[in-house]
């Protein structure tokens, strides 16, 4: 009953509270939408490379508002945890999601980090620390987790041998949505272990007739008739534990069992005619099924009850050639394991990209070693050893892709190389021509606003003259140098005439300035605008220049770092990888010994049923023979 329940609370955890990365809003940064992207494809390993290197960019940037991630800071970091989490990277979730929860942000998503912390906690089976993560959501509860805390926290109460607790807190739940039929079922679990026997046989014959039409809950509710049948069963109610089992869907996962377990209520109600019904269904299913297996001795005992002992023995002297030959089978397949050739099966490309390739490995012709992987994956340490080692696959084919990327690298940083070195002198020739001419037109401005700027104080008119006026000054003071070589009595006429000239060019200057002065302050802010475009051009080309030699220097030394780094992690992952795969196979093994150890007594059992069949049949036929 405890591998049961637990086995319900991971459904219920998968099912009902599965990480969903955070999207809200408007995308701002294609980098992040990639990795949601992969995210919602389930591809997490992707997801996390890509969010994780462009968080460290953006660390890295000196001014990150610019950046297009600023937008989504925030959500990233959340969604890195989220990611962690789904791909049960438990431990660097639970920092991240730390980080979130003690933080400057908003209640609802305080809370919903703790929520999330809580179920990282519950996983690990960490019950205390899941209890004191689920006490620290307080206040505003986002709308679309608020079932799912109470539902994880009577999880974490029923986990902690605190049923009674559990029991109260499932009550509130009963009909909420997203929960229809776990919330239930687990009410039923939590009353049975709360030694309410009555009320749990009630709960759960409620869970069980629960309409539904999602696969999860249909399971559920198998689950929940098929233990209800195994209650009413040991308690020797055998009329209701048949109508439980009847009650379990014929193509589900739990159909095999109820088949098994409905005909041996009808044994044990001495009704063997009804025993022979489901079982005859049972059968001829999967033979790889140990219910099945089971069913291949039952039923001819159900036909031996009923006195008919002639097909009692022909069904032993089948199950008794099926019994040898699936014996035989798993012999082949333990040996094909210890080959290595169940672990090249396992990470076959074209059988993973299928959502059934578990079921599909059983059909590799040539591979054994698959047979009874579907069965297999009910072994909890299984499906753990094989989940940790299909990781592995996945990261060492994504280390050898990097390994090989490195020599592309080179290859471009190579050819961008041989194209910019016989360009760069020509253009760092020409560079520093017009860096010369930009410092002198630079020099030239700042000396024309140092003397409009002492103008303001100190007027200088004739600062402001036009070149024409400037001539007309130029010629005027010649004049003027030749008059003073003459006679001072020959030259008085030319003498008035020069200084009406250069009163009217003063009094032009003077008269004015202020237009000139502010016409010359509208030029300098026109000289500015050409100051800064010039600028800007400078800096483009500084850019460029730079741009263009960071694309080929300065790569050498990172590479040579990448390439030790990955070529390092592929050693170690190799190294796991090879031992995670012998732990897998010494799980795959241990599970078929065990299957060939119950094959072994069944064939035992069934060839002592056979003779005893035969002996009863021909004793019948004697007898019947007499009375004649």
């Amino acid at each position: 009953m405890t591998r049961a329940v637990h086995s319900t609370l991971g459904l219920g955890l998968t099912a009902l509270l599965a990480v969903q990365p955070c999207s809200g809003g408007d995308l701002q940064d294609l980098h992040f939408g990639e990795a949601l992207y992969y995210a919602h494809q389930g591809q997490y390993l992707e997801a996390l490379e890509r969010l994780d290197a462009e968080l460290g960019q953006y660390r890295d940037l000196d001014e990150p508002q610019l950046d297009s991630l600023h937008f989504h800071v925030g959500e990233a970091q959340f969604s890195v945890g989220d990611f962690e989490l789904n791909y049960r990277m438990h431990h660097r979730a639970g920092r991240a999601i730390k980080a979130v929860l003690e933080g400057a942000v908003d209640e609802a998503v305080r809370n919903e980090a703790a929520f999330r912390l809580a179920r990282i906690h519950f996983q690990k089976d960490q019950l205390e620390e899941a209890l004191h993560a689920l006490d620290r959501i307080q206040g505003r509860i986002p709308e679309s987790i608020r079932d799912e805390v109470e539902f994880l926290r009577a999880n974490v109460y029923l986990a902690s041998g605190r049923p009674a607790d559990a029991a109260n807190v499932l009550q509130r739940l009963q009909g909420a949505d997203g929960l229809t039929g776990f919330a239930e079922y687990n009410l039923g679990i939590a009353l049975l272990h709360d030694q309410r026997a009555d009320a749990a046989l009630e709960q759960l014959d409620k869970a069980g007739k629960i309409q539904a039409q999602d696969d999860a809950v249909k399971a559920i509710k198998d689950k929940s008739n098929l233990i209800l049948g195994d209650l009413l069963f040991e308690s020797n109610r055998f009329e209701r534990a048949q109508l439980s089992f009847d009650r379990v869907r014929l193509e589900g996962p739990f159909s095999n069992q109820a088949l098994l377990r409905s005909g041996w209520a009808a044994m044990s109600a001495e009704q063997y005619d009804r025993a022979i019904v489901p079982w005859t269904a049972l059968v001829e299913r999967d033979v790889t099924d140990g219910a099945v297996q089971e069913a291949l001795l039952a039923l001819p005992y159900a036909y031996g009850k009923l006195n008919v002992n002639g097909r009692a023995a022909l069904m032993y002297g089948r199950a008794l050639e099926t019994f040898s030959a699936e014996g035989a089978r798993v012999d082949a397949s333990i040996r094909s394991i210890r080959e290595g050739k169940f672990l090249k099966a396992l990470v076959r490309e074209e059988i993973r990209q299928d959502k059934d390739w578990v079921i599909r490995l059983r059909s590799l012709p040539e591979s054994p070693e698959t047979y009874y992987l579907a069965t297999l994956m009910a072994s909890h340490d299984f499906q753990t050893a094989l989940q940790n080692y299909l990781d592995l696959e996945d990261v060492r084919k994504k280390l050898e892709t990097w390994q090989r990327s490195f020599a592309a690298f080179e290859d471009i940083i190579e050819r961008r190389r041989k194209n910019y070195e016989p360009l760069l002198p020509e253009v760092d020739a020409k560079f520093r021509e017009l860096d010369s001419q930009i410092r002198l037109r630079q020099e030239q401005r700042n000396n024309i606003e140092k003397r409009l700027h002492g103008m303001l104080t100190a007027p200088r008119p004739d600062h402001l003259a036009t070149a024409d006026e400037r001539i007309v000054r130029e010629r005027l003071n010649e004049i003027e140098r030749a008059l003073e070589s003459m006679p001072e009595a020959s030259i008085e006429h030319e003498r008035r005439r020069l200084e009406r000239l250069q009163g009217v060019l003063t009094w032009q200057l003077n008269t004015q300035y202020h237009e000139r002065l502010t016409e010359a302050y509208e030029h300098l802010e026109q000289l500015n605008a050409d100051i800064a475009k010039m600028r800007s051009q400078y800096q483009a080309f500084v850019r460029a220049r730079q741009a263009a030699m960071h694309s080929y220097v300065g790569y050498s030394a990172p590479i040579t770092r990448l390439r030790r780094r990955v070529g390092e992690s592929l050693q170690q992952v190799t190294l796991v990888m090879a031992r995670q795969g012998r732990v897998l196979e010494m799980v795959a093994i241990n599970e078929l010994g065990i299957r060939r150890d119950r094959l072994e007594s069944y064939e035992s059992q069934a060839r002592y049923a056979v003779a005893d069949s035969y002996d009863r049949a021909t004793r019948a036929q004697a007898n019947a023979g007499g009375q004649q």
